[in-house]
């Protein structure tokens, strides 16, 4: 049985790509701090009560997990909220809770699940084409662009790390998509998201380890 873990996984990209992975014969463990109706009705396991920037919550979840064995972690939470440097005072718990949530926890769920991940299992962080430093055009959302440059620049490590075990890593970009986080406007659904996402998981492997891709398949420049 190929089992997955969802972070962030009771709305948006995340209820998708439970509800896809599931479909495609993954036994999935749905991680939130909250669960939905939506999410329950999957009939997947549900580990809600986690903050994944909360260290306890990390070790009662690794224990409730003890025995269990992940072919699949996908670091999916995240959290943009608007940041500008002229009101960085005024705006500074904003900022850490962005680096907090998207730059420091998917590194330390992966870290706190590392006994469970399978030899030739992969990682997959949720990241965004907002932490590229090339490809920032426009100014904007400094915060969440840091935060996303941060992950981008761990993940590619952890990439390294884990590569004796035979794990590959991988960074994804979904686009811009219609969730609570983007206020519902985006280009796409998250349901089509989840399934390019899903397509590029598929892909995923050591010779492609630490890469940075758009859920479209196009390569993205860090």
């Amino acid at each position: 049985m190929k089992t997955a873990l969802v972070t962030g996984a009771n709305r948006g990209i995340g209820l998708e790509l439970t509800r896809q992975l599931s479909e495609q014969g993954f036994d999935v463990i749905a991680v939130c701090r909250q669960g939905s109706a939506e999410l329950k009705a999957l009939g997947v396991r549900v580990e809600e009560g986690v903050d994944v920037t909360d260290a306890q919550d990390l070790q009662s979840l690794a224990k409730r997990l003890a025995g269990v064995t992940l072919t699949l972690l996908v670091n999916n939470a995240g959290l943009l909220r608007p940041s500008s440097f002229e009101d960085i005072e005024q705006e500074l718990d904003e900022w850490r809770a962005q680096l907090e949530i998207n730059s420091l926890a998917p590194i330390r769920v992966t870290s706190a699940l590392a006994g469970n991940l399978a030899a030739g299992a992969k990682v997959v962080v949720i990241t965004s084409r907002m932490g590229s430093i090339a490809d920032n055009s426009s100014g904007g959302h400094m915060a969440y662009r840091m935060s996303k440059a941060a992950v981008n620049a761990a993940t590619v490590t952890l990439a390294h790390e884990l590569r004796e075990r035979g794990i590959a890593v991988g960074l994804l970009h979904p686009g811009y998509v219609r969730t609570g986080m983007t206020g519902n406007t985006g280009h796409i659904d998250p349901s089509e998201a989840a399934a390019g996402l899903i397509a590029r998981i598929e892909e995923l492997n050591l010779d492609n380890t630490g890469s940075f891709r758009h859920a479209n398949g196009e390569s993205l420049p860090w």
